[in-house]
């Protein structure tokens, strides 16, 4: 092989190595979409307590005793909270189905579903808020989604918030015309649905003093007021067993009041709701269990709803 032809296959094996290096190195660098470029890597130090607690497979259910101011009536109810660390997307803003594929997009979120049930009368409400609450405060201090899904006998109502940039993008989907189809955004703030998440990530803490807050989904639609922001002061008191938070709206008549257990892993031990009718809603802790209940199907799995003490 003469001098020319070493030098032309030289120069292919170079081309064809740096082909394959370059092939190499798109199928392992995540491409960065406009979705995806300004996504921020959850680095924020977690305690082992915490972990070993919310990432141990399992969620935290807890029951409470309701009762529930409606039509100018208390109504006797239940309430579940189910707090449960999972995946989400912030892109999508899902529940991720393969989070070790997501990358940058995968967030971790503290989701706390929030159902509520009790009767009027001869009929019934289901009520139920799903909250996502990012971990990492550091990062990402708002919650990312929350719907509210509200059944009664004579109609139901979809509401659902997504974070984008500054501000909410709100919808509501409703049978009543009082209500009707809407679409609008609303200034980002701290959601009153997310206060629960934001104790039990932040060592049984809130921030006291004035605060911009959205009011909750539940006593906007009973109340007919339209969701926005609002001012409210967060005050707090401490006793050798709770910690107690009053938040009081200084623009509209509310009142909500929580309990809080005074040591990790801080759970709800009820709360108070006042909407300024004359009546209290009230609700106080019955049972409490971590249990990995979406695995939990079976006839003989129907024996935790005693240990939760749930209503027949």
């Amino acid at each position: 092989m003469n001098t020319k032809h070493l030098l032309i296959c030289s120069i292919l094996f170079l081309c064809i190595a740096c082909s394959e290096k370059q092939d190499k190195k798109t199928t392992t660098t995540p491409v960065k979409t406009e979705e995806t470029k300004n996504i921020k890597v959850n680095k924020t130090p977690l305690k082992a307590d915490f972990k070993s607690y919310w990432y141990a497979g399992k969620a935290e259910l807890s029951s409470y005793d309701l009762k529930q101011s409606r039509y100018g009536e208390i109504r006797n109810g239940e309430v579940v909270l189910i707090f449960v660390t999972e995946p989400f997307s912030l892109s999508k803003q899902v529940k991720l189905d393969r989070p070790r594929e997501a990358g940058q997009d995968n967030v971790s979120v503290m989701k706390l579903n929030h159902v509520r049930k009790f009767n009027t009368g001869v009929y019934d409400y289901s009520i139920l808020t799903s909250t996502f609450t990012p971990i990492d405060f550091k990062n990402y201090p708002l919650t990312l989604k929350s719907t509210t899904s509200i059944q009664e006998w004579c109609g139901q109502t979809f509401t659902q918030l997504n974070l984008n940039g500054d501000t909410y993008n709100f919808k509501q989907f409703s049978y009543f015309e009082s209500d009707g189809d809407e679409t609008h955004n609303i200034q980002a703030a701290v959601l009153e649905e997310d206060l629960m998440t934001r104790i039990r990530i932040n060592n049984g803490q809130l921030t006291e003093g004035e605060i911009e807050l959205i009011p909750s989904t539940i006593s906007s639609r009973f109340t007919h007021r339209k969701m926005d922001v609002s001012k409210a002061v967060i005050s707090k008191t401490t006793t050798k067993n709770t910690i107690n938070y009053t938040i009081k709206y200084t623009s509209i008549p509310r009142t909500l009041t929580l309990e809080v257990e005074h040591a990790f892993p801080y759970k709800i031990m009820g709360w108070t709701e006042d909407n300024g009718d004359g009546l209290i809603t009230t609700a106080k802790l019955k049972s409490s269990l971590q249990e990995p209940y979406w695995s939990q199907k079976k006839l003989a799995d129907e024996a935790k709803r005693d240990a939760l003490k749930l209503i027949k």
